[in-house]
């Protein structure tokens, strides 16, 4: 109970819980109490003529039933979170308990993986016992946005292509993995100017990778290419330094024509890849990674 976004609610919790503990006490003092209410020991209620209610004591199992719950609450409390945000002496907790037997299983996984630490990319492909477990960790770990085939979909790249935002080596696959990664493309029409500059500016990019387009608009839209130029580079070819994407061969990650590249200008994009770094260990991690790399670059080491 240590996330309490004030510390009164910890107060008033370990005044609830103390107070309950306190109040079956109470109950178990006087109900351990026998007054006769009559001459005959009963209540003086009578029912049906002859139906008398007695004031016998409660039976003494179940009095000490109620002292060893009460005994164990005190003890269970001193020891574990219980009181508010008090910890208690064993300093226990379910987040690390959690991270323990995660600290276990990456320990005892390692192991398992440490024939392959000193293994490069290429010659993990060549290992099918590897393969076979990159192909496991991908549909467990990226499978649910990549797809189980890899080829992405709308905002998600293809892996089995060779078009990389970024280096596309195994190297920069396995930090990606690890560190996960943020592609931004900020909003840019303002920079453009008017709706009509930025629809020309739209043609323009079209026009680099000869995708269907208007040639007057994209003759307009040239000189605001500047603006993309800082990223993208003069020649619209991307720069995988930073990520920017190459305009000029016929992928589109977020979509394909005239007002999808006006939405992209106008709107602007974030695309989070999310770190594995945690969940996975570094030995499973260099195997995804060249796993991942072996999808576009496969036939290109089984022929060497």
């Amino acid at each position: 109970m240590s996330d309490f976004v004030n510390p009164g609610w910890s107060y008033f919790v370990a005044a609830v819980v103390i107070g309950g503990l306190m109040l079956c006490i109470g109950v178990l003092i006087v109900a351990s109490k026998r007054k006769v209410m009559a001459g005959d020991n009963t209540t003086g209620h009578v029912w049906d003529e002859d139906l008398r209610e007695m004031n016998n004591p409660l039976p003494r199992w179940w009095m000490w039933l109620f002292v060893i719950t009460v005994v164990f609450a005190a003890v269970y409390l001193s020891l574990y979170p219980g009181l508010g945000s008090n910890p208690g002496l064993l300093k226990w907790s379910s987040a690390g308990q959690w991270q323990g037997e995660q600290d276990k299983a990456r320990a005892a996984l390692e192991k398992v993986y440490a024939k392959y630490t000193g293994m490069s990319a290429e010659q993990l492909m060549k290992d099918p016992e590897a393969m076979g477990i990159g192909n496991r960790l991908f549909l467990n770990t990226c499978a649910p946005c990549h797809g189980s085939d890899a080829r992405g979909a709308k905002g998600i790249p293809n892996l089995t292509d060779n078009d990389w935002l970024g280096a596309g080596t195994p190297e920069y696959i396995e930090k990606t993995i690890r560190e996960g990664r943020i592609g931004m493309m900020p909003v840019m029409a303002p920079a453009v100017g008017t709706a009509d500059d930025v629809r020309n500016l739209a043609n323009y990019v079209l026009s680099l990778s000869g995708s269907a387009h208007d040639n007057v608009e994209a003759e307009l839209g040239k000189p605001k290419f500047a603006v993309c130029a800082a990223c993208h580079g003069a020649d619209g070819k991307g720069n995988q330094t930073i990520g920017a994407p190459n305009l000029t061969d016929h992928i589109w990650l977020h979509g394909w024509g005239e007002q999808a590249v006006i939405d992209m200008i106008t709107k602007g994009k974030t695309n989070v890849m999310p770190p594995q770094g945690r969940l996975l260990t570094s030995g499973q991690i260099h195997v995804l990674a060249a796993y991942v790399w072996s999808l576009s670059h496969g036939n290109q080491v089984a022929s060497n």
